[in-house]
């Protein structure tokens, strides 16, 4: 079994984000106070964190397009990478990247979107056709 990773993210509108990880990407709501909130992130536990301080968006060329950096997210299997990008649109997601299939036919074949909360801060959601060429060279 993979451990669950930790990650705690700044935010500078708690309740907005609140809403977009709860209710847009349906995220199970944990503990919170006037300051965080922890969110069940597909398996792992996110917290965000209010901080008012607003930080520079930076980007790579990848393929092309400009892919925001730093950014996270998380590796779903096919189907569910399809039926969340599906999900997303319907809740009018605007997306820095559109779903799309990398290196298609290839070793690392991926589907790949990228996208933002409130905040700015980055995610990328993407699977794998075959989940054990995740690392593979």
């Amino acid at each position: 079994m993979l451990a669950p990773f930790h990650l705690a993210i700044p935010v500078y509108n708690l309740q907005e984000c609140r809403t977009f990880y709860r209710d847009i990407l349906n995220c199970e709501e944990g503990r919170s106070s006037d300051h965080w909130v922890d969110f069940n992130f597909f398996g792992h536990q996110l917290v965000i964190h209010l901080d008012d301080s607003k930080h520079e968006a930076v980007s790579n060329p990848v393929d092309g397009k400009s892919v925001p950096v730093p950014h996270f997210g998380v590796v779903l299997e096919w189907q569910d990478f399809k039926d969340f990008s599906e999900h997303l649109r319907s809740k009018h997601i605007q997306f820095i990247i559109e779903p799309y299939i990398r290196f298609e036919g290839l070793v690392g074949e991926q589907a790949t979107m990228f996208f933002k909360d409130p905040s700015g801060n980055a995610l990328e959601f993407k699977a794998f056709k075959e989940t054990s060429q995740i690392f593979a060279k």
